[in-house]
């Protein structure tokens, strides 16, 4: 199964999309858009510029657990993956989203 993108409102009349793999688990959770056409190039966004390594920005948080950032070529915030345990897992994250974040599959939750 292919993955897809997730694009939501939340209760504060924000938008937002998370890039979900064909297990259905959350790859990359968006950045809130005022508006849903915001939210739409977002996604656009992260089709253009997942399939380049040097976009995603490797980090370490506070509490010692890895994980990443994938940016424009404007060095802007797309999308935050979650915590992952360990480098090697955050790797595969990363792979993850360069495979399915050129998905079209777009759906309203």
């Amino acid at each position: 199964m292919a993955g897809k993108f997730e694009r939501k409102q939340a209760s504060d009349g924000q938008w937002m999309f998370n890039l979900k793999a064909g297990n259905g688990e959350v790859i990359l959770t968006s950045e809130r858009y005022a508006a849903k056409s915001g939210c739409d190039n977002g996604i656009a966004s992260v089709q253009a510029n997942s399939p380049l390594d040097e976009r995603f920005e490797r980090k370490v948080a506070k509490n010692g657990q890895p994980y990443f950032v994938l940016k424009a070529a404007n060095h802007q915030v797309i999308g935050v993956s979650e915590m992952y345990s360990s480098k090697s897992a955050m790797e595969t994250g990363i792979a993850s989203v360069k495979a399915n974040g050129r998905t079209t599959v777009i759906v309203d939750a």
